[in-house]
């Protein structure tokens, strides 16, 4: 029974690091690190909605999270708020009025703590299948929107130039950050689910030569932070989530420390 969810615990958590890696240099390299903070704690509004309105608990986060992503890129547009703060504003409003919502329900008995720092241990077999086709769907748009992508992150003009749709590719972006953030919740919730976009992209920045190189290197050190963070929730008794990202905080520091040795030689 042991080895049965521990099995399962991987393979969802590698399910996720495999799409979260790639889409995780795109965070990066457009510095949009807050705006995964900002769909990601939206997202416990999509738990209080699925709860009223009896549906799937992640359906409900994904329509949140994708309808955010939207009021984002609508209001970006119209360029009547900095960025930074129309961000700030979405993100602390949809935190607090999802706690708030799910005040008012008494007869409902909710794991908050589970919902924010997820739990990976209680994944089923229902989980692993939303968790794998909602990653390969997502890996599938980037892979099939790479080139295009890849150029509209780098430089915008130029992508212009080329007759890249710029506007669409930034849309594709934030649409496939918000089902990524979905589908993450269950494995380190809410509140840690940005640093498994950023921290394995960021340790392998240090030893890539090419974008291609930085997606496939961070996927690796994203399945190894999961098996990581595993083994030190089962060895030293800790919260499975906030472990896999201290694992992949650990795969940081030890790719800035080997990265500098190699470029010292």
């Amino acid at each position: 029974m042991l080895d049965d969810f521990l099995f399962r615990a991987f393979l969802a958590g590698a399910g996720l690091a495999h799409v979260a890696g790639p889409l995780g240099c795109f965070v990066i390299w457009r510095r949009m690190a807050y705006f995964g903070d900002s769909l990601a704690h939206s997202a416990l509004l999509g738990v209080t909605l699925g709860f009223l309105l009896n549906i799937d608990l992640q359906l409900g986060v994904l329509a949140t999270c994708v309808a955010v992503a939207l009021t984002v890129a609508a209001l970006h547009q119209q360029q009547r708020l900095p960025t930074d703060t129309l961000l700030g504003i979405l993100a602390h409003s949809g935190l607090a009025l999802g706690l708030v919502a799910l005040s008012f329900m008494s007869d409902l008995r909710v794991d908050l703590l589970g919902y924010l720092f997820g739990d990976v241990l209680a994944v089923g077999t229902g989980d692993i299948l939303w968790i794998w086709l909602g990653g390969l769907a997502v890996l599938g748009v980037i892979v099939l929107t790479w080139r295009p992508l890849l150029l509209a992150t780098l430089h915008e003009e130029l992508a212009r130039a080329e007759g890249v749709p710029v506007l669409a590719m930034r849309l594709t972006l934030m649409l496939t950050l918000a089902i990524t953030i979905a589908v993450a919740m269950k494995i380190v919730g809410i509140l840690l689910v940005t640093s498994m976009l950023i921290l394995p992209a960021a340790a392998a920045r240090r030893f890539a030569r090419t974008p291609e190189e930085m997606a496939v290197l961070a996927a690796l050190f994203g399945v190894l932070a999961v098996g990581g963070g595993l083994w030190g929730s089962l060895s030293y008794d800790t919260p499975s989530g906030p472990s896999i990202v201290v694992a992949a905080l650990l795969c940081f520091v030890a790719a800035l420390v080997l990265g500098g040795l190699v470029q010292r030689r």
